[in-house]
């Protein structure tokens, strides 16, 4: 597929859509807990900001005061953490945006969104009101999870986590760590560096169960998606040619487009003969002008040393390239594969995205709980992507359900990359 030197306009909207948003910080009270007069009083306050705050003042045709009522004596009866969560979580989803959801420190997407949210910000200096000397690192092996028909199976392993140096694969039923059942952050509480025993169930059948010993670090969410992104390169021979790979898990930043660049332009997939962009699971915000090493041009820069030795640098990427996206791509990575179909920068492949494109802002609540709320709307090109999602060029299906390792996506990327690259010469 022949590349075109279109340059990708600029769209005006607020936040890039993954974790770019604006934060809005109200700081009152405890972090760790609610107390049992609580739970209403967060509630209210959740209701009360999405009165304020949502994109649409109608939203989206849902009568908000009419739902408050509605949930309100559930919220009243709620004597835990978990208990209002889900009672607010589905109020909601009434709204039926993304961008839009209650965190609590229970998640580790709650301190992902800290991560990516504090740094620099004001945030930054009231940390140790709410977390233990204002760290929001937390203990865990780094992987990403998705529940199926009340089963929890392993959907994404960081590279270079405690999770990819152990046995476990992608698809492995979740079932037990030290004979206790499986939760996201509490299973690893107070364990950072003592290996731990997860039981996984990797087939269909029951019987077949396996012990994994891992060993929880401190995960730091302000740098362990680059550092995964780092870890991920990789230059994969097939047919004499080398089709190079990497994954970005989040794009909240400019560090993760400055990896990419750096590797295409002088690291280890500078000498390669196609790419494999991979965008699936993770966290957005994405800017449309990341596109512009695939499209736009520049000429080649060659240094001469004094000795005579030479070194070229290609600054823009004019290789075949191949965006992988499924259901977990979301936002601003949207985005960038409407980019990829419309200006013919190279065919996507895997599954149907996320459809989450709208632009978010983070409210702290008054225990501590976290707030994500789609505060303005989004257009692509004058486009909605908003509940739509992209559907990829190539579909490749992928059963997650006891994979037991197996990545059909990213094999069928590899084989477009071979095909393109077939088609080139």
């Amino acid at each position: 597929m022949r590349l075109r030197s279109i340059q990708f306009r600029n769209l005006v909207i607020i936040t890039l859509l993954g974790f770019l948003g604006l934060v809005l910080l109200c700081f009152i009270g405890p972090v760790f807990s609610v107390q049992s007069e609580q739970p209403i009083a967060v509630f209210e306050e959740v209701w009360e900001t999405v009165n304020e705050n949502f994109y649409d003042p109608n939203f989206n045709g849902v009568d908000w005061t009419a739902e408050r009522e509605k949930y309100a004596p559930q919220a009243a009866q709620a004597k835990s953490t978990e208990e209002i969560a889900g009672v607010i979580n589905q109020m909601l989803s009434e709204l039926q945006t993304s961008h839009t959801h209650f965190y609590t420190q229970a998640e580790p997407a709650y301190y992902q969104l800290l991560g990516i949210f504090a740094p620099g910000s004001s945030l930054e200096e009231k940390l140790a009101e709410f977390l233990p000397e204002g760290r929001i690192d937390y203990t865990g092996i780094g992987i990403f999870t998705r529940d199926i028909h009340g089963k929890t199976f392993i959907k994404g392993i960081l590279e270079g986590s405690p999770a990819a140096a152990s046995d476990l694969q992608v698809g492995d039923q979740l079932l037990s760590v030290d004979g206790v059942p499986y939760e996201p952050i509490q299973s690893f509480v107070n364990k950072t560096d003592q290996e731990v025993t997860l039981v996984v169930q990797r087939t269909s059948t029951p019987d077949y169960q396996a012990a994994i010993a891992v060993t929880p670090q401190q995960l730091d969410p302000t740098t362990m998606f680059l550092e995964a992104q780092k870890a991920s390169v990789e230059v994969i021979e097939r047919e004499n040619k080398k089709i190079g790979y990497m994954h970005i898990w989040s794009y909240a930043g400019d560090q993760y487009q400055q990896l990419l660049e750096e590797e295409l332009t002088f690291g280890q997939l500078k000498d390669a003969d196609g790419l494999v962009l991979d965008l699936r699971e993770g966290w957005g915000g994405a800017s449309p002008g990341y596109l512009n090493i695939f499209t736009a041009k520049g000429p080649n820069l060659t240094f001469v040393g004094r000795d005579g030795d030479k070194g070229t640098w290609n600054y823009q990427w004019r290789k075949p390239v191949v965006m992988l996206v499924n259901e977990g791509s979301r936002s601003g990575k949207e985005i960038l594969a409407f980019g990829f179909q419309q200006y013919d920068i190279g065919p996507v492949v895997g599954s149907k995205t996320a459809g989450a494109v709208v632009g978010g802002r983070a409210f702290l609540m008054q225990d501590g709980s976290l707030l994500y709320l789609a505060v303005v709307d989004a257009l692509t090109d004058g486009e909605r992507l908003e509940g739509k999602g992209i559907i990829p060029d190539i579909v490749a299906p992928f059963s997650l359900e006891y994979a037991q390792g197996a990545d059909p996506q990213k094999e069928r990327a590899i084989e477009v990359v071979q095909e393109l690259g077939r088609g080139a010469t």
